[in-house]
């Protein structure tokens, strides 16, 4: 481990839960590749179909005890 390492890392701890959480988020969040624009317009397409799709009836829903139920059985 490089020196700078060991003093980021002796430094870190030093630090509240919560800042080492956002320092976490932030760390994570660096190594994320950047999307691609035509996967994010493709996201926003297919959501925006799905509300349209909601607000038509067209999509079969389940009440939250539904979802649990269902959880719960497969756990089991």
């Amino acid at each position: 481990m490089s020196t700078l390492l060991d003093e980021i890392e002796q430094q870190t701890l030093k630090l509240s839960p919560a800042d080492r959480a956002h320092l976490a988020e932030i760390l994570l969040e660096s190594l994320r590749e950047p999307s691609l624009p035509e996967t994010e317009r493709e996201w926003e397409r297919e959501i925006e179909n799905r509300v349209v799709a909601f607000d038509r009836g067209e999509l079969q829903t389940h009440t939250a005890d539904e979802v649990f139920a269902d959880a719960r059985h497969m756990v089991r």
